[in-house]
C-alpha cells in the first residue's frame, strides 16, 4: 500500500462498497483502484473472476469469498476485522455490490456492529440500461430479479401494471424469452422494452422495441 492510496481511506476501520466494471476493464475509477489497493482485506463474490480484475490494476491484497452461500458466516468476519482495526472492500463480479448481487445482508451487518460503510460508486447495470433507453425522463422503479417460476413471475408483473413509470429488471440470459413472454401477457403488446446485453463487452447488444 502506497501513502497516497492509505490517504484514500478514512481513520475509522470502514468497509468500502466498491462498483467494478461490467465488462471493459477499463471502466474502473482511479478511486476505487486506489482504495481496493489500501485496504487489508477484499471481499468478493468470486475470487477467480475478481483475480483478473486486480491483476490489471496491479492490486495484489488479499481475496476472500463473500457470495450468496456463506454470507452470513462472512459477514461475521467482516466486522471481526473491522473491530481489529482493519479496512475492508466489498467488490461483486460486475456492477455495484448489494444491489441483486450478494453484499446486502454483509452491509446491515457491519452496520449494525457501528462500522461506517462507505460507498465508492461506479458501473451499475440498471443505470447504464436506463440512461441509454429514452424511458427515464419521469422517474423509475428498479424491480431486479423476478421469481424463475412464470405463475409467480406473472403475478409480481401484475401488481406493476398501472406504474407508468419505467421498471428496471434483471434477468438471467436463458430466461429472457420466458420473462418476455409474461410480459407480453401481462403487459400487452403496446408496451415497449429495452433488452441491453453485455454491456461494454465486444458484443454488445441494446434492443428498444414493442413488447
Amino acid at each position: 500500500m502506497t501513502d497516497s492510496s492509505a490517504r484514500l481511506l478514512s481513520r475509522t476501520p470502514s468497509l468500502y462498497v466498491v462498483a467494478t466494471p461490467l465488462g471493459n476493464l477499463g471502466d474502473i475509477s482511479a478511486r476505487a483502484q486506489g482504495i481496493l489497493a489500501a485496504v487489508d482485506v477484499i471481499a468478493a463474490e468470486d475470487t477467480r473472476h475478481s483475480q483478473r480484475l486486480m491483476e490489471v490494476c496491479g492490486v495484489r491484497t488479499r481475496l476472500v469469498a463473500l457470495h450468496q452461500h456463506n454470507e452470513q458466516r462472512a459477514a461475521g468476519q467482516l466486522v471481526e476485522w473491522l473491530a481489529a482495526g482493519q479496512h475492508v472492500a466489498l467488490i461483486t463480479d460486475a456492477g455495484t455490490p448489494a444491489v441483486s448481487d450478494p453484499g446486502a445482508k454483509a452491509v446491515a451487518r457491519v452496520r449494525e456492529a457501528g462500522y461506517p460503510v462507505v460507498p465508492v460508486p461506479g458501473a451499475c447495470a440498471a443505470i447504464a440500461a436506463l440512461s441509454v433507453s429514452g424511458f427515464a425522463e419521469g422517474g423509475f422503479r428498479f424491480v431486479g430479479f423476478l421469481s424463475p417460476k412464470s405463475g409467480a413471475r406473472r403475478a409480481s408483473l401484475a401488481a406493476l401494471v398501472e406504474d407508468r413509470d419505467a421498471l428496471v429488471f434483471y434477468e438471467a440470459p436463458h430466461r429472457v424469452l420466458e420473462c418476455v413472454t409474461d410480459m407480453v401477457a401481462v403487459f400487452g403488446p403496446a408496451r415497449e422494452i429495452l433488452v441491453a446485453r453485455e454491456m461494454t463487452k465486444l458484443h454488445e447488444e441494446i434492443v428498444r422495441m414493442p413488447l
